[in-house]
């Protein structure tokens, strides 16, 4: 289970659009190097990097040291786990919600049945 603090780099790394761009093209093309990844941005190779050091940090990219470059991967991990842990719960909460509506309701048509 992630903390509170793995949780809000999550959110801060995805925040921002290029990281969610660097996420799709990690995706798009597993284990390309940091250049090959600079090369899609109209910034500096030092800017890329820092995006790619926040979503390391947040658990969203695992470097791979290769030689003399870096292959990159995505790691959807903490995403899918903040996704299971918000839906899990509210998913929890509305079923309860819907089966206390449904007993209502059938409480109502069978009170209008015995008129």
């Amino acid at each position: 289970m992630f903390t509170n603090n793995e949780i809000d780099q999550v959110f801060q790394a995805l925040a921002h659009t290029t990281r969610r761009e660097i996420l799709d093209l990690v995706r798009d093309k597993p284990g390309q190097s940091v250049g090959e990844l600079a090369q899609c941005f109209d910034v500096s190779r030092i800017a890329v990097m820092n995006h790619l050091a926040v979503l390391t940090t947040a658990g969203l990219i695992i470097s791979e040291k290769d030689g003399r470059s870096r292959r990159l991967y995505l790691n959807a991990m903490p995403i899918r786990e903040i996704y299971d842990r918000w839906t899990d719960s509210y998913s929890e909460q509305w079923l309860d919600r819907m089966s206390e509506i449904k007993l209502m309701a059938e409480a109502v048509a069978d009170k209008q049945n015995k008129r």
